[in-house]
């Protein structure tokens, strides 16, 4: 928590007394290189028989829908991962994909390794990663989902697939982390907009007459046919009757337009480029309308400099399971991008 500390000035026609002090909360955001450095020495804390991530992985579940921007660069990513995924008969392409969520989301993934007597493996299964714990044993990991139901998983037949630490070398870091801040606050300007919109408590224009010359009968008429044509989650129109007023003797102001002059498109636009920064996948992939006329250019160009800049590179980190097993199991065909027609759907 970050506070603010300001005196209350007196007014001035008030005599002097002492300041006093107040604290304006702005929440739980603080800054990079504030005082939560200080975390940083506890790393991943020891607690009992396993260590606990430097990160909410609950914390990393729940904003990943947070907002649009956020979670789509990742669905198109594993998308065309699961696109080019050849499956094997020890994993299917949807225990791949389960896996490369987690790893995607998380920065972490677990691959339990199923065997047979003879030591051959029978079948992967991905086990969550947001309820997996490291050990405080050499090969050592805890399913943990929830107080009191933890259960050791076999020793050596774990697989961790994690994004690297500058801070520790146990669990491995999303990394978007960066940009986590941005998702919340996108995600707040939606919500307030949202509860602006459904509170319906606010004003959408005032009726201003100030037009001496109208019969009071009809003044009347107005102002109650303005209260009934209000609903649950419809605006509120105001009426001002001023007699003798200025000229233009009726006028309609609308109030709602000053609230719609807020800062909700530059925090929408803002956020979203910081996202789309964060992961780095082009935005014509995305479905994102260009602003300028010019568009986004070639989105076929864009396409391969993405595979070859991101896709490459996590097909070979995925590659890491096949040298821990001491077998091929993950193989993707390339990547390719093709003007032809789709195959018919047979019906």
């Amino acid at each position: 928590m970050n506070e603010l500390m300001l005196p209350d000035v007196p007014a001035t026609s008030a005599p002097s007394a002492p300041a006093r002090m107040e604290a304006f909360t702005f929440g739980d955001p603080v800054p990079v290189l504030d005082r939560r450095e200080i975390m940083d020495y506890f790393e991943s804390v020891l607690v009992g028989k396993w260590y606990e991530p430097p990160v909410s992985l609950d914390g990393l579940a729940k904003a990943f829908r947070s907002a649009v921007h956020h979670s789509s660069p990742i669905y198109v990513k594993l998308n065309i991962l699961s696109s080019c995924f050849l499956p094997h008969p020890a994993l299917s392409r949807a225990d791949f994909e389960a896996w490369a969520l987690d790893d995607l989301v998380l920065g972490n993934a677990y691959m339990e390794r199923r065997a047979s007597r003879l030591g051959r493996t029978i079948k992967l299964v991905p086990a969550k990663a947001r309820y997996v714990r490291r050990g405080k044993e050499v090969d050592q990991y805890w399913w943990v989902p929830g107080w009191g139901l933890e259960a050791e998983f076999p020793r050596g037949e774990v697989f961790h697939l994690m994004k690297p630490d500058l801070n520790q070398e146990i669990y491995g870091i999303p990394e978007y982390l960066a940009a986590i801040a941005s998702a919340l606050l996108n995600e707040s300007a939606t919500l307030f907009r949202r509860k602006y919109y459904l509170n319906g408590s606010h004003a959408g224009f005032i009726l201003y007459l100030t037009d001496a010359t109208q019969q009071q009968d009809d003044v009347d008429n107005l102002r109650e046919a303005l209260m009934n044509a209000k609903g649950p989650g419809n605006f509120r129109n105001l009426f001002v009757f001023a007699p003798n007023g200025k000229p233009d003797g009726l006028q309609v102001i609308p109030v709602s337009e000053v609230a719609a002059k807020d800062e909700f498109m530059s925090i929408k636009n803002v956020t979203r480029d910081d996202l789309l920064a964060a992961h780095r996948v082009p935005p014509q992939l995305m479905g994102i309308i260009p602003n300028n006329t010019g568009g986004f250019g070639d989105v076929e160009k864009a396409a391969q400099v993405f595979a070859r800049n991101e896709l490459v590179p996590l097909m070979n980190r995925y590659r890491q399971l096949n040298d821990w097993l001491g077998e091929e199991v993950i193989r993707f065909e390339p990547y390719t991008i093709t003007s032809e027609a789709p195959p018919a759907i047979q019906s």
